[in-house]
């Protein structure tokens, strides 16, 4: 795909001025030449055009807000120079498997006063002897060169990694609070097993009491029966007992 029409496809319905990152890797400029930017790309902080076929960024607009530049995998062999002029305030250029072989070639990005971290990597200037002291002492501005500084310590994360961690640490606090709240989750629960407990042995109970007082329902209706018969019994003695007696009067008689 062209150089242009993937800088187009990557607006996704922004305009030129409201994009900070603009990542065309892999696409191919017809010329050597940077396509398809311009000058109102001015709110662009990070550019990446890996492996574009890029020979030349005599046609790279004016970026003044261009921290990140990555061009790296290209077919440039010089003209960086025009970094100071187009993009006066970058901090990191990626220049790796270039066409560069000159310490020369470099001297321009002195001019690039904010500059931190360069890569070279992959390109012959690697090759020279005492390339890395030579670099630094071109290039005093630059802390890493390749990933490593003078010492051969290795680049640190960056802010924007240190401001991950950040959010890690806070989300590591919320875990910390939620492993706590469980515990009283937990108390919240006991309480609750102890409810249902008390639930259970409270009907329990009630159940029990329902049937004792249905048995002693029962046992009532059996006395009032038992009753009941006891008076029976008595009444029919008590007419027995008077037919006797009318019996009696009648024989004396």
């Amino acid at each position: 795909m062209e150089m242009e029409k993937r800088i187009s496809l990557e607006l996704r319905n922004k305009t030129p001025a409201e994009v900070a990152e603009l990542v065309v890797d892999n696409c191919r400029s017809s010329d050597g030449e940077v396509e398809g930017l311009s000058d109102d790309y001015k709110e662009l902080e990070f550019l990446s055009m890996v492996n574009v076929g890029l020979t030349s960024l005599a046609k790279l607009p004016s970026l003044p807000k261009l921290l990140k530049l990555e061009i790296s995998d290209n077919m440039i062999v010089g003209g960086l120079d025009q970094l100071s002029e187009k993009c006066p305030n970058l901090t990191y250029l990626n220049l790796s498997g270039n066409k560069i072989k000159e310490l020369s070639t470099v001297k321009p990005l002195k001019n690039l006063k904010n500059l931190k971290s360069l890569d070279l990597y992959s390109c012959e200037i690697t090759t020279l002897e005492d390339y890395r002291e030579s670099v630094f002492e071109l290039l005093p501005q630059v802390t890493f060169l390749d990933g490593y500084d003078h010492e051969d310590n290795e680049v640190p994360d960056s802010e924007a990694d240190d401001d991950d961690n950040e959010g890690l640490d806070s989300e590591a606090d919320d875990d910390d609070e939620h492993t706590a709240g469980p515990t009283r989750d937990g108390d919240d629960d006991d309480e609750d097993d102890e409810g249902s407990e008390g639930e259970e042995v409270g009907l329990s109970y009630l159940m029990k009491d329902g049937i004792q007082d249905e048995e002693d329902d029962d046992d009532y209706v059996e006395e009032e029966e038992e009753e009941d018969g006891v008076g029976v019994q008595g009444e029919k003695r008590k007419r027995d007992a008077e037919d006797e007696g009318d019996d009696s009067d009648g024989d004396d008689d």
